[in-house]
């Protein structure tokens, strides 16, 4: 959908709530809606599938999240009131919070790397890991205390929480959890979606999420519309290319292959690199797995190889041979064909969900290099 259909539709919806019935403890001005939608600082995703906002007079906004991949999942409502002022009409089932929030904790690095992207790391006073963490500013906040490590997702340190103290836990609630006992400690608990959306545009959208509670939907909103540009440019670039060679991805870990299926984000970034996914035709888009023998039936003979991991020294076609001698069986393998990823060199997981438009770019010059002939790649390389 374009940017501007999605706003209509969004603006038509708003309306529509405002021209139905009213009661005493829903009503809505009419008016205060249309300058309020009308604001520079009004956010309306157009590509993030699990949430939506409807705005109230006096800048109130209505948050519904639920699971982009299951439409039948639960709803989560909040109401984000600001800071100081006495919330009306507001509806029973929506949880009031003050904004903007002053302090966080983040449970993931796509949380993290909202707040990074909007240069608000001040705002994140806990974290869980601190594997792979490569931004200064983050690792100085931990050195010098302001910013503490709370234990990783199941095993929390809530003495820990307790002490930072934040407005707002950011959390990911389907995931393995551990969530019961943080919430008797009486911090709010909001739901961060961002890792669900089934493409990267939607993956990225989640920064404008962020601003709303943080006060910055300016600035959330200028830095999408940034990356938005620079993608969509890049994807019309490898659009109309003349062959799309077919790329796989994954290893074998633990005795199972490890991929995602068709509809999913890699999926989805692959195509508009001008590249067809193994599992294109699968219509699954969370992780598969698979055992090697399915793989390699699938994808003995794709062009490319995609892998990412925190290997411990050089990693190589040599190193890789060593990891499993099948994998020197694929022609991706024999043709020098594996883009790589070193999650110990790269801040993939604190940057990358934020540069949706520089991973595509990394994506064609490696399918399609007469494209980009000058470009240097920042996450993925061709393996040497």
């Amino acid at each position: 959908m374009k940017r501007t259909t999605a706003i209509t539709v969004s603006l038509l919806s708003i309306l529509c709530v405002a021209c139905g019935p009213k009661n005493k403890q829903n009503s809505i001005d009419l008016q205060a809606i249309t300058a309020s939608v009308s604001a520079t600082d009004s956010i309306y995703p157009v590509y993030a599938q699990g949430f939506e906002v409807k705005y109230l007079p006096n800048h109130v906004r209505l948050v519904d999240l639920r699971d982009p991949q299951n439409e039948s999942s639960n709803t989560f409502h909040y109401a984000l009131v600001p800071r100081g002022t006495k919330p009306e009409r507001i509806p029973s089932d929506y949880t009031v919070i003050e904004t903007p929030v002053r302090s966080v904790i983040c449970m993931t690095s796509l949380q993290l790397s909202n707040f990074i992207k909007l240069e608000a790391c001040d705002k994140v006073v806990g974290i869980t890991s601190t594997r792979h963490l490569f931004n200064k500013e983050m690792n100085e906040r931990l050195k010098s205390g302001k910013t503490a490590k709370i234990g990783i997702e199941g095993n929390f340190d809530n003495e820990v929480i307790m002490s930072v103290n934040p407005d707002v836990i950011f959390i990911s609630p389907f995931k393995r959890g551990g969530y019961d006992t943080m919430r008797e400690i009486g911090i709010l608990l909001v739901p961060h979606l961002g890792y669900k959306e089934m493409t990267p545009l939607g993956q990225a959208e989640w920064i404008k999420f962020i601003g709303l509670f943080i006060g910055q939907e300016k600035e959330a909103n200028e830095k999408f519309a940034a990356i938005e540009k620079h993608y969509n440019d890049l994807k019309q670039l490898a659009a109309d290319v003349k062959k799309r060679p077919v790329v796989f991805s994954g290893e074998i870990r633990g005795g199972n292959w490890y991929a995602v299926g068709g509809k999913s984000f890699l999926a989805e970034l692959f195509r508009d690199a001008g590249a067809d996914y193994f599992l294109k035709d699968d219509s699954r888009s969370g992780g598969v797995t698979l055992d090697f023998e399915t793989v390699y039936s699938q994808a003995e003979s794709a062009d490319y190889w995609r892998i990412v991991n925190s290997y411990d020294g050089t990693f190589s076609y040599d190193a890789l041979k060593s990891l499993d001698p099948r994998y020197a069986d694929f022609r991706a393998f024999r043709d020098k064909g594996v883009i790589y990823c070193n999650m110990r060199e790269q801040p993939f997981y604190e940057s990358m969900p934020m540069e949706p438009e520089i991973v595509l770019e990394d994506l064609i010059h490696a399918f399609h290099p007469d494209l980009l002939p000058d470009y240097q790649p920042k996450y993925y390389a061709r393996l040497q």
